[in-house]
């Protein structure tokens, strides 16, 4: 009986380990990552078909926008401050783009710290977690949503194509360390009991406030 019992122990205190490394590892790597991006978010009127087509009306004009102020070669920081710099005109854009396609919906434009799902685009994939993000609500904003990262800058990629090109890839290899890497891009068969891991400690931080208005 004693030697159940010794056995049962020794399991619980190593079950005990695995759980403190994987809840570790998991706050390392949301934290981490969330640290190395900033997101461009926008959030449809309504799941409409009409409402869906003006979201990607609206990615489209934005990131033409975006293309004029150089974001390759920006720290993560200066990619914000561009962003925060040129917030009245990227407004003054999707504004047109809603009017010039027969719509009367309001926008709202804002940078701040956001809790996002799991999220997928091209070949990559991203944790849950909070990531910093320009955040572009249209209308009453409850439709389906569209990501991309504004850094590293994947958003300038054919983004029709679902694919992440060489130089993008390239890109992230050099900003982000080995198993950051490899944790975000697809094939790797335990990605999604990962996720789920980071996911969870993730689910444990649901009220931070925003750093920037």
């Amino acid at each position: 009986m004693q030697k159940i019992k010794s056995i049962f122990i020794l399991f619980l205190l190593f079950f005990l380990f695995l759980f403190v490394t994987f809840v570790s590892y998991a706050s390392s790597v949301s934290s981490d990552l969330s640290d190395n991006f900033f997101r461009l978010h926008i959030i449809a009127n309504s799941n409409s078909k009409e409402d869906q087509e003006l979201k990607l009306k609206i990615r489209d004009a934005v990131i033409s926008y975006m293309n004029t102020l150089n974001y390759n070669n920006l720290s993560k920081e200066q990619a914000i401050n561009i962003t925060e710099e040129n917030l009245n005109n990227l407004k003054r854009t999707v504004e047109e783009t809603i009017r010039d396609n027969g719509f009367k919906y309001s926008c709202n434009l804002e940078i701040g710290n956001y809790y996002f799902p799991t999220k997928y685009y091209g070949n990559i994939s991203l944790p849950s977690g909070y990531y910093d993000a320009l955040k572009i609500n249209i209308g009453d904003a409850k439709g389906k949503n569209w990501w991309c990262s504004l850094y590293p800058p994947l958003c300038f990629t054919d983004v029709s194509s679902g694919v992440i090109d060489e130089e993008s890839q390239e890109y992230l290899k050099n900003n982000l360390t080995d198993d950051e890497y490899i944790l975000i891009s697809k094939g790797n068969e335990d990605i999604k009991i990962k996720f789920k891991i980071v996911e969870l400690i993730s689910k444990c931080y649901n009220s931070r406030p925003l750093r920037y208005t």
